[in-house]
């Protein structure tokens, strides 16, 4: 097999400056949520390592996921396809299609058997043997589960890959599910979001392409450093929460102030993801702060907790958030006291995320050196 360039090699070839190699691994360590002491790693994995193979395929959704990834600001999407990765096949951002290109995917799968990462967008359509979601001519089950027999790894990016999304939504006509119990027992990190954050993307890319493990994950599959906060966590309205200050109608006077926006459907108290620090278009914006509630679009079944304006009935397992927002307005030492447990809490889950990547970065090391 040809020597295929390392990410080094990508750089001086299209005549960039090692400068530039070094500032793109900076933000590369900085997306994958890793500690700057990691730093002289991800250049030594980026000198040294080939590009990884990416095969991108499409199921049942609407293509919003591609969409979210080619608006990635840091790094530009036109960096992470161009010189940190090689992307062999994806309907999108290809420039070929029809037939040549479903053999290009064939030739691809066989020459780089076991060696490239499977990114998957899109539910599985599992009734009447598939046939609701046709790719290339056959059902996109069997290209699903051909694609991922020989991947390294699989990446299921967006609700519609991770559990179903919209597709799933009762009555579900099409049988549509996450792809998990299609990729047999290879390792598989879910990204979900409707769409997902698209720095969120190419972390999780990055981290598989450089050092060739899975990210740290939650019990679900999720990468621990974009999903181990809820919206509710990182949210700049959660003062006014504390206060039991709610608006009760997009137009009132709260709605105005910025208050909190519960009542009105927010799914932040029970949504994991990093909306809240990352946001969107480079930080610009996410949609608390454009004044639109969090629909918990990166959890499993959110479209059928329609409507979604409509609050959660209880704030599990504590109780109703009405509640919790009076007590904790008129009880400042229960909320001091509230808050300090929750802050040993996180410290806990802090402290075990350190010490597993402590563990893995000696792994490395240990790899490195034997």
């Amino acid at each position: 097999m040809e020597k295929r360039d390392s990410m080094l090699d990508a750089y001086l070839r299209k005549g960039l400056s090692r400068r530039s190699f070094l500032k793109g691994c900076v933000a590369l360590t900085t997306l994958m949520g890793l500690s700057t002491d990691m730093l002289d790693k991800v250049v030594e994995a980026a000198e040294t390592k080939p590009l990884p193979v990416v095969v991108w395929i499409h199921g049942h959704e609407c293509t919003g996921c591609d969409e979210s990834f080619i608006r990635s600001g840091a790094p530009m999407t036109s960096d992470v396809v161009l010189n940190t990765i090689a992307l062999e096949y994806d309907h999108l951002l290809s420039a070929a299609s029809g037939e040549p290109f479903e053999h290009h995917l064939e030739e691809t799968i066989k020459k780089y058997d076991g060696q490239y990462i499977l990114a998957v967008e899109g539910a599985v359509a599992t009734r009447d043997s598939g046939v609701f979601c046709m790719s290339g001519g056959r059902p996109f089950i069997k290209t699903l589960q051909e694609a991922a027999a020989h991947a390294m790894a699989v990446v299921a990016y967006g609700t519609c890959a991770t559990a179903g999304g919209i597709q799933a939504a009762q009555p579900n006509p099409t049988g549509s599910s996450g792809i998990s119990y299609f990729v047999g027992t290879k390792p598989l990190v879910n990204v979900p979001g409707c769409p997902p954050i698209p720095e969120v993307m190419t972390g999780v890319l990055m981290h598989l392409a450089l050092f060739g493990t899975l990210p740290p994950l939650d019990n679900e599959g999720r990468p621990r450093q974009f999903y181990g906060n809820r919206i509710h966590d990182t949210c700049y309205r959660r003062p006014f929460f504390d206060a039991g200050m709610f608006a009760e109608t997009f137009d009132d006077k709260g709605a105005k102030a910025g208050w909190c926006l519960y009542k009105l459907g927010c799914r932040g108290p029970q949504t994991y993801n990093s909306c809240g620090n990352i946001r969107w278009f480079q930080g610009m914006s996410y949609p608390v702060q454009s004044g639109a509630p969090c629909i918990g679009c990166s959890e499993a079944n959110f479209w059928d907790n329609a409507p979604l304006t409509d609050r959660m009935p209880d704030y599990a397992p504590i109780g109703d958030v009405d509640k919790i927002g009076v007590m904790v307005a008129g009880g400042m030492l229960a909320g001091i006291a509230g808050h300090a447990a929750v802050s040993v809490v996180q410290k806990m889950k802090r402290d075990a995320i350190a010490e597993q990547e402590e563990a893995e970065k000696k792994a490395f090391e240990e790899r490195r050196d034997g």
